[in-house]
């Protein structure tokens, strides 16, 4: 029996402090040149690994993270517990009440830009040269993984690029990740009875047909019963009187790992059962936006990057590096997913000025390309040049898709804010102690200054509120709606003296509540409004201000100040 010594722990701790400590020091910089941490991540593993220090200074390289099994062990474990961990927050994004509002527009985005890209990109992969293969007498499953993989855009990835842009909240937002979270059940689905089928050693279509149909069965039994079960633990954590984030965090972690026992079992990567626990806790409305916030930040705080950097520790990105592959596998994956979203929303009938971005938010692969290839490498699937190709392309793509996005945007026809608010819009104190009661409030005052009919405008703005809660934290709420009949753009203001529990990702009480009304066919305003009121808010001056105003003249006053 083998028993972990002192050095075994003192240098798993030297590892754990150098990578976690670099990575975050690093992601610093990142994070203000507005690039995904991913990049970062990689690029950690790639210096501390034997691509440079390996290869430089071997014999130091050596002495911090030396062969020994075990000790890799050590380290792997946890970054491997962290995977695991990144596709449970992942599935807690996906938000099926969104996708069945946008049932239709999803569906047809989401199946173009499953099916379309392993056509467009499955065609040239299988021309690829034997010496890229690991066995080429597997060509056809070779090619048929890999453009699984080419089809699954980074949910992640895209979810943080329209909070940053303020627009995650619109109802184009609500579309894109619709549409991604429906690509990434049907991808991971693929992917996964696919990796199960390259698993055994002879082709048996018993045992397919077995794992295929275990597979689905569990899946339908997850998303009916499991989530109803659910439901009613996360009501019970929520009534308790001890820590309600503590107890549902406990239970989300726990229901990962009886799921990823479970697909395991089945003959399919326990990821998959993470990833379906995600969505089914995700949709329970007892599990707070707060402790969702809680667990994707220590996930992404402390798990994610071990994954990451470990994986630069075990490859060298030098020695497997070939600029045909990488810029072959990069730029076919970019044009599938782009132009397979871009035809997916065409056919959805989707606006023509939203058709540009929401193609752009299926570019990237992000930290999902590099989970699967990963997952491919380890099972001799694809060779470690192919790996590093498949990585490249996603920290590329992920790259690329900020100032593409942002540029896409910037090209819409400008607004003048201050045309879409008037005086005897502004609700001094908000009389209502709940969401729903201060969206009747600030509807009212809408119905009674503009035409309107409360009975109409009321349903609608309060139906899109349960779909998507639109707290987005620092005491803000904006609930909208597209309305019929409405002639322009309209924004009522309420300000509550106590708060409001609106839910809201950082758990604070909701003081300043902005009331978007749209028309119905007019889809720029909303995006610009929206990005326009989050990034006036991101300054704590200001949301002091109208916070401590209390008149109707100085707060409008104020509001013209802010928008001119």
């Amino acid at each position: 029996m083998y028993h972990l010594n002192e050095n075994n722990i003192f240098l798993f701790l030297l590892q754990f402090l150098i990578i976690l400590g670099s990575s975050k020091l690093i992601a610093i910089f990142f994070n203000k040149i507005k690039q995904p941490t991913i990049t970062s991540d990689i690029l950690i593993g790639v210096i501390l690994g034997p691509t440079i220090f390996g290869r430089f200074f071997p014999a130091f390289h050596d002495l911090i993270f030396p062969a020994n099994i075990v000790q890799r062990s050590m380290l792997e474990t946890i970054g491997w517990f962290g995977n695991l961990l990144l596709l449970l927050v992942t599935g807690l994004e996906v938000n099926f009440a969104s996708v069945w509002r946008q049932k239709k527009s999803a569906v047809i985005i989401s199946v173009s830009d499953i099916f379309l890209p392993i056509l467009i990109t499955g065609i040239p992969i299988f021309f690829l040269p034997n010496k890229y293969l690991m066995n080429p007498d597997r060509r056809i499953l070779f090619t048929v993984f890999i453009a699984a993989i080419m089809t699954i855009s980074a949910l992640p990835v895209a979810i943080r690029l329209l909070k940053e842009l303020s627009i995650l909240k619109s109802d184009m937002g609500s579309l894109i990740v619709s549409a991604l979270s429906l690509n990434d059940i049907v991808g991971w689905l693929l992917f996964t009875i696919i990796l199960g089928i390259f698993s055994q050693t002879s082709i048996n279509y018993y045992n397919i047909f077995t794992m295929i149909s275990l597979t689905v069965v569990f899946t339908l039994f997850a998303l009916t019963a499991g989530k109803f079960i659910t439901g009613k633990i996360f009501s019970v954590i929520k009534s308790s009187p001890i820590d309600n984030s503590a107890g549902s965090l406990t239970y989300v972690v726990l229901l990962g790992v009886l799921f990823g026992a479970t697909t395991l079992k089945i003959g399919i990567h326990s990821l998959f059962g993470f990833f379906i626990a995600g969505i089914i806790a995700g949709e329970s409305k007892d599990f707070t936006q707060k402790s969702r916030e809680i667990i994707t930040k220590i996930v992404y705080a402390v798990f994610v990057p071990i994954f990451f950097v470990n994986i630069g520790l075990k490859v060298d990105f030098f020695k497997n590096f070939d600029i045909f592959l990488v810029s072959f596998i990069t730029i076919i994956g970019i044009i599938g997913r782009f132009f397979a979203a871009y035809i997916g929303s065409a056919i959805a009938k989707a606006p023509k000025s939203n058709r540009f971005p929401i193609s752009l938010a299926h570019i990237p692969g992000g930290e999902m390309h590099i989970v699967v290839s990963l997952l491919a490498l380890e099972s001799g699937l694809i060779s470690e040049t192919i790996f590093v190709s498949i990585v490249a392309g996603a920290v590329i793509s992920s790259i690329i898709v900020g100032p593409l996005m942002t540029l896409s945007l910037k090209r819409r026809k400008k607004i003048n804010m201050l045309d879409l608010f008037i005086k005897e819009g502004i609700i001094v104190n908000l009389k209502s102690i709940n969401p729903n009661d201060a969206i009747y409030e600030l509807c009212r005052i809408a119905s009674e200054n503009e035409g309107l009919n409360l009975d109409v405008i009321y349903p609608m703005v309060l139906e899109r509120e349960e779909l998507v809660g639109t707290a987005v934290g620092k005491m803000i709420a904006v609930p909208h709606g597209r309305i019929p009949k409405l002639n322009r753009p309209v924004i009522i203001f309420g300000r509550s003296t106590n708060g409001i529990d609106w839910n809201s990702p950082d758990g604070l009480l909701t003081k300043l509540v902005f009331l978007i009304l749209t028309p119905l066919k007019e889809n720029d305003t909303q995006l610009q409004i929206l990005a326009s009121i989050s990034k006036k808010m991101l300054d704590d001056d200001i949301r002091n201000k109208l916070i401590n105003l209390n008149n109707t003249d100085g707060l409008w006053s104020f509001l013209q100040e802010i928008f001119k």
